[in-house]
């Protein structure tokens, strides 16, 4: 799949292969029917930041689980670095160390340290839509902790080592999903106009898009819409446990609840462990596992960094505490 001829870059290229196997001749047909009966992509909301490190053979690896902010990508890198400084000697320890004080004190995207390259990247996340709503999570998603309720954060997240790799193979439907991300902005007028240019750019500075791994999240039916309940998370267990947890913490310790409403929201979040469902309604209200796909995009220095106009309130962090700290 190839709309620039053969002499194309990698991150223009569509490599479409068969995969074998049953399974994943499984999640191939399963992706072609959501195709068909969830048309619709519609972007979740704002993007998540990754910190990651360039591969010698290729590609940039994803060193650890996202944030909401560049600045918490930059934190996380900085622990990286103190983590490779702990187990390392001589001129090894004193370069991951420098670099870990330096994100300390500057806000930086991209960073050289022990010969490679390390980047901030800019993970969108998108939500396939249908007549009946959100896509549900697929038979073929992996769902490891599926059975042990409460357990699911136990389980490593898939993106952590993923590599972001626009020349890796894929199937056909996961190809033709990379090719209408490509091509995805948001409308003009659904976000304020910085957002919006800055997304226009993209297209040409990242052209190429890479899938990674699904998540899943909770969305609640609210006032004749569907709309994200939680943050994505890393398996469909997860997210059950995560909307379980909000039946029984937080709306008890957040809202006024009557015993008749407690014990209401409790049988709930024992139906969503039993059942292992992927939808619930309790006291009029409906809510759904949902399938959240993951893409980066890509240009020919590899992965996209933070935009201009992307959230990021908060300082690096010996700043915030320059100004946290009282004077005198």
């Amino acid at each position: 799949m190839n709309e620039h001829g053969e002499g194309a870059p990698a991150y223009l290229t569509f490599r479409v292969t068969a995969r074998p196997g049953p399974v994943a001749a499984l999640a191939e047909e399963e992706a072609w029917r959501a195709r068909e009966r969830y048309p619709e992509i519609l972007g979740m909301g704002p993007p998540v930041f990754h910190h990651t490190r360039e591969l010698d053979h290729g590609g940039w690896e994803i060193l650890g689980l996202g944030g909401p902010t560049p600045q918490c990508a930059r934190d996380a890198l900085g622990s990286h670095f103190r983590l490779t400084a702990s187990g390392s000697e001589g001129k090894r320890k004193a370069r991951a160390l420098a670099a870990a004080e330096k994100l300390d004190r500057v806000a930086l995207d991209e960073l050289r340290v022990l010969g490679r390259r390390h980047r901030v990247v800019r993970v969108e996340q998108f939500i396939r839509m249908g007549p009946d709503g959100p896509e549900p999570p697929r038979p073929s998603d992996p769902d490891p902790a599926r059975g042990w309720p409460g357990e699911a954060y136990k389980v490593p997240a898939r993106t952590k080592g993923f590599v972001i790799d626009p020349y890796t193979d894929t199937g056909l439907s996961d190809g033709l999903l990379r090719h209408d991300l490509s091509k995805f902005v948001i409308a003009r007028g659904t976000a304020p106009e910085e957002v919006y240019l800055d997304a226009r750019a993209a297209l040409e500075t990242h052209p190429g898009a890479v899938l990674l791994p699904a998540e899943f999240a909770v969305a609640e039916w609210d006032e004749g819409h569907w709309r994200p309940h939680t943050t994505s998370c890393s398996s469909p267990q997860d997210a059950r446990d995560t909307l379980a947890l909000h039946f029984r913490v937080f709306l008890p310790a957040t809202e006024r609840l009557t015993g008749e409403e407690r014990r209401a929201y409790a049988e709930a979040a024992d139906r969503l462990d039993a059942e292992r469902g992927t939808g619930i309604a309790v006291l009029g209200h409906r809510f759904r596992v949902i399938r959240v796909e993951q893409s980066v995009r890509v240009g020919p220095d590899g992965p996209e960094p933070p935009r201009p106009s992307d959230d990021d309130p908060d300082p690096p962090p010996a700043v915030r505490a320059a100004r946290e700290t009282p004077p005198g």
